[in-house]
């Protein structure tokens, strides 16, 4: 659960320079007060009142220093000299002791954090994004980077040194009138106290707003990439009428409950504020009238007590920004303190170590003994699965789905681990193998290529950076895709667009069994690489996998079991269990359930 106090961490690497740049810019606001001082000191020389003894010291010294008398005029010198240093000589100066500090922090720190949220990114579990869709994990992290950016200059470079001023206010009013300063500063308490107690409540209804606007985009984003499957069922009236129905309420929420209950808040303030003023007023005329006060301190204490309340404002709106902000920094949090998955322990550190970290190479032989394994430990996908792979050969899996073929890859991958049982390669527990530089050693073609925005070149050496034209060509004539990237307009260079949508379905499959090929691994799996595509793709697809076979270790899941009749072996499995092990002629001797599928597929019947 994050708190406050891990938006003030999110600044730590930077405490000693905000600590420092804090204090500059609050001691800035605090020497502003010599002015409306320094003026009431002027007003006590014209009107020929005394001048404060600290004052009187400094003009004395002016005086022994210069030779000159100590008049009316050396006290206006002096008094002057005091206003150009405070105003003139700083005005260069705290642009960069305090302004160009609060930025500075503010952007390093939005760097830090932009490469934590995509580290984070890279290392949460796979089940994690599938119960959160892109837009909802990208929206949380770019509000909550960007509501911190802003927020920090705004606190520390305003709100804090606003109240650092303030206190110097009461201060000086303390020190020409205690009474009026302790009426000050019961006032100030009074007001702040009711005004954070109403922002809390405020903050509250943000934290809700602010889910609810993240549900509203999230659902916008997968409008977006489903953009085709809302056109074919023609559901965009009822997509915007759920989407303006949200929106009304959320409007409703922000506008009835939110902004009015700030604009309440902001009422009562002035109010009170003007209420406040009026009462110092009176009460420093009457000090002055009965002579416990000069005029000068009159128009001191009236005029710094003035700007004191004024403050009140804008730190009122600073707190009201905040609190619109704080919800969505403490949901960036929550999304930071996610869990990595077990998968992802080491992975960037062995990336950043691969030069010194050995790269594996297997022969290709896999063994599973004893696996079981269940996302719930009450259910179990696999049931003591015993299978043994030998180099080089060619194993199938098939069954009903949900029969857990594709649970049986990701153990393999290591995306998860077994509950009991090991997987072995080559005889060692893959366990015990650095994860990354063992990964290098797999490679896989899912059912649904993808492909990022990009050119083809560059989707094509996404696992190997490092790879030779002459290299990429090779995989992509195995592959069956030269004769699509001739037909291209920039050749190897031609943008695929967002998610590869220029491409059809049996073109990004040969583009990702090139791209695998270009790992050169000691395994490759086909997931259903050919489930959705047309006869035409089909037959160029198995082609290419045809010419792949008996090079390495392969796996193939699939439904048609038109590709898998070559297999040296087909694995059956039922219920998270293999039932049969056989080769196509042996299996439909058995007349089991692989029999059974393959006359449902030959006589066109429904799985």
């Amino acid at each position: 659960m994050a708190t406050f106090r891990d938006i003030v961490k999110y600044y730590r690497p930077y405490r000693a320079i905000a600590l420092l740049s804090i204090a500059a810019a609050s001691l800035f606001e605090i020497v502003d007060l010599a002015v409306p001082y320094t003026i009431g000191q002027i007003l006590n020389v014209l009107s020929g009142q005394p001048l404060d003894a600290l004052l009187q010291k400094a003009i004395d010294a002016a005086s022994a220093l210069t030779g000159m008398p100590a008049n009316k005029l050396l006290s206006l010198a002096v008094l002057l000299s005091v206003i150009f240093l405070v105003t003139v000589v700083r005005a260069p100066i705290q642009p960069w002791i305090s302004s160009w500090f609060h930025w500075d922090i503010a952007l390093r720190s939005r760097r830090d954090y932009s490469g934590k949220a995509i580290e984070k990114v890279l290392t949460l579990p796979l089940e994690f994004y599938d119960e959160n869709n892109p837009g909802r994990i990208a929206g949380k992290v770019a509000r909550g980077i960007a509501n911190h950016t802003w927020s920090y200059p705004e606190i520390a470079g305003q709100l804090i040194p606003k109240l650092g001023r303030v206190l110097g206010i009461f201060v000086i009013i303390w020190l020409i009138e205690w009474r009026i300063a302790i009426l000050f500063l019961i006032s100030f308490v009074f007001i702040l106290t009711f005004s954070i107690k109403d922002l809390k409540t405020i903050i509250k209804i943000e934290e809700r707003l602010d889910k609810y606007a993240e549900n509203t985009e999230s659902r916008n984003s997968e409008i977006i990439t489903n953009i085709k499957t809302v056109k074919a069922f023609a559901t965009e009236k009822q997509e915007l009428k759920r989407q303006r129905e949200r929106l009304e309420r959320e409007f409703k929420v922000v506008d009835y409950r939110v902004h009015k209950g700030y604009v309440k808040l902001n009422t009562w303030q002035r109010t009170v504020i003007q209420f406040c003023v009026f009462t110092v007023l009176g009460l420093t005329l009457a000090a002055t009238v009965g002579g416990k006060i000069s005029l000068g301190h009159f128009v001191t204490t009236l005029t710094v007590s003035s700007m004191a309340y004024a403050e009140l404002e804008p730190i009122s709106n600073l707190a009201e920004v905040f609190a619109r902000r704080y919800a969505s920094m403490l949901r960036f949090h929550e999304f930071m303190q996610q869990p990595s998955g077990a998968d992802s322990k080491g992975v960037l550190q062995s990336q950043i170590l691969s030069t010194s970290t050995t790269p594996y190479k297997f022969t290709g032989k896999v063994e599973f003994c004893q696996v079981s394994f269940g996302y719930d430990p009450s259910r179990q996908v696999l049931q003591d699965i015993n299978l043994l792979i030998e180099p080089c050969q060619t194993v199938a899996l098939v069954g009903r789905s949900g029969s857990g073929k594709s649970t049986l890859v990701k153990l393999l991958f290591r995306y998860f681990e077994a509950n009991r049982g090991r997987i072995l390669i080559d005889g060692e527990d893959i366990r015990s193998l650095d994860v990354t530089a063992y990964r290098h050693r797999l490679a896989i073609v899912h059912q649904e290529v993808d492909i990022f925005n990009g050119t083809l070149l560059d989707n094509l050496r996404y696992g190997n950076l490092n790879a030779s034209l002459e290299q990429v060509q090779a995989a992509c004539r195995i592959a069956r895709l030269d004769e699509v990237i001739q037909q291209m307009p920039q050749g190897y260079h031609t943008l695929v667009g967002e998610r590869g949508v220029r491409l059809s379905g049996g073109q990004r499959q040969r583009l990702g069994i090139a791209r695998a090929l270009l790992v050169d691994p000691d395994i490759l799996i086909f997931d259903e690489a050919t489930s959705s595509l047309d006869y035409e793709s089909e037959r160029s697809i198995q082609l290419a996998m045809r010419s792949i076979l008996g090079t390495r270790t392969a796996i193939v899941i699939a439904h048609r079991l038109s590709t898998v009749r070559e297999a040296d072996k087909i694995v059956v499995l039922d219920r998270g269990q293999i039932v049969e092990v056989g080769n196509h002629a042996e299996l439909l001797r058995q007349e089991g359930i692989y029999r059974r599928l393959h006359l449902l597929q030959e006589t066109g019947e429904l799985l």
